[in-house]
């Protein structure tokens, strides 16, 4: 009698095995080698045109902060690395983040807000919007699938804001330049002023053309170069940080924004470690009536380039001489750095209370008056970083672009949660 193989069915299984990871490794990869942006050649063109134009922060095809100093510490790989495989769970929420979808009237106002999650906002100044650094995607990554994802939906799809007058762009990591929502804003109606332009700092517009932006709509500055939008003047100013969207970092320029109305000045920390340009852009500028600091991802491993929430405190003392109104942002959306979810904001309510400084921290979708902001509810307390099984909201994908009435229902106008 012959003997049976007691697995016949085993070269099939690993057929199916190998055929349905092919299948998520191509998925993984689609649309990746767009995502990266501008290749190599081109980033370094743009750098060497920005050198020969004069420009102080680039030397040898790459940009520099004003001050010395590394975007991590020295010998941190191993560290870092560590730190990312023994964090489990940590930064993330285990109850869902509740959000809102406030109403945004039909005129802008003289001086409002609106945050989205992590450093997405539409400011409202002198009767213009600005957008600043909008990513709707689920994950911030060139891939599709793999990546920091979201922690919380985004409150409201992308259509569903108002028309804008201008983008403004910080720099470009993933986290807040975003392949999908520029085209998405490519095809978007114009505004009041035409169709707005993508004002960002130098080398951003070679992804930006990449990508299919027209040259028309593309405005690149440098640190302390400003561009007009009809009664408002949009300029790049300095920031600490770094940049890449490849291996190789800092071929673009970073910054923080100054919008400047008839009546109202306000400051875009978009990302930056704590510089004492602050107090030095407080004393040009003006004082500021908001400043809108990041107060997320901050680490030992990267002490320079991401400011702890009593640095954003102090940042908001030289730009606001502590009169103006301190809103974070660059914190809840995205797990990117190793501390708890909440950690970031409790930390900035202890520095601000120490010194008086005036607050407002918005629910996502929530939007603040900024010369009359509503009572602060403490809308995080709770929502702590205790594991529990599965403890995520169920993505939704590329509803997160559509317009209300299509496949997602417009949000209603209260807060909600996201979905456990």
């Amino acid at each position: 009698m012959q003997s049976r193989d007691p697995t016949p069915a085993a070269p099939a299984v690993l057929a199916a095995g190998a055929a349905a990871g092919t299948v998520a490794l191509a998925r993984a990869a689609a649309g990746v080698v767009t995502a990266l942006g501008a290749s190599p050649r081109r980033l370094r063109a743009a750098a060497d045109r920005a050198a020969a134009a004069g420009s102080a922060q680039v030397a040898d095809g790459r940009f520099h902060n004003a001050l010395p100093g590394e975007a991590a510490e020295r010998g941190s790989t191993l560290a870092v690395l560590h730190a990312v495989a023994a964090r489990g769970r940590v930064g993330h929420p285990t109850r869902p983040v509740p959000l809102t979808a406030d109403p945004t009237p039909e005129r802008a106002a003289g001086l409002a807000l609106t945050w989205y999650g992590h450093s997405s906002v539409l400011l409202e100044v002198d009767g213009y919007r600005v957008l600043a650094d909008p990513v709707w995607s689920e994950r911030v990554s060139p891939s599709r699938t793999v990546g920091p994802r979201r922690l919380h939906p985004a409150p409201v799809p992308l259509s569903a804001l108002p028309p804008v007058d201008a983008v403004v762009i910080s720099h470009d990591h993933y986290d807040h330049l975003d392949l999908p929502t520029v085209r998405a804003l490519l095809h978007a109606g114009p505004g009041p002023n035409g169709a707005a332009p993508f004002v960002v700092p130098l080398g951003v517009g070679a992804h930006l053309r990449r990508w299919g932006v027209p040259d028309a709509r593309i405005v690149e500055l440098d640190w302390g170069g400003s561009a007009r939008v009809g009664d408002l003047m949009l300029t790049c100013t300095e920031a600490r940080h770094f940049s890449g969207r490849r291996l190789r970092r800092n071929t673009t320029l970073w910054s923080s924004w100054v919008v400047t109305g008839p009546r109202h000045r306000a400051f875009f920390g978009g990302d930056t470690g704590y510089t004492p340009a602050f107090a030095e852009l407080g004393r040009a500028y003006g004082l500021f009536d908001v400043a809108l600091m990041p107060i997320g991802a901050y680490s030992a491993l990267w002490p320079l380039i991401h400011m702890t929430p009593e640095e954003a405190v102090r940042a908001h003392g030289d730009l606001t001489g502590g009169t103006g109104l301190l809103v974070p942002v660059h914190w809840a959306t995205f797990n990117l750095g190793f501390h708890p979810w909440s950690e970031p904001v409790r930390r900035l309510h202890g520095a601000a209370a120490d010194v008086g400084a005036r607050t407002a921290v918005p629910l996502p979708g929530q939007r603040i008056d900024v010369a009359a902001p509503p009572p602060q509810v403490d809308w995080w307390v709770g929502i702590d970083d205790t594991p529990r099984p599965n403890g995520r909201y169920r993505g939704t994908g590329a509803a997160l672009f559509e317009a209300p009435g299509t496949t997602t229902p417009a949000p209603a106008p209260h807060v909600r949660t996201s979905e456990p």
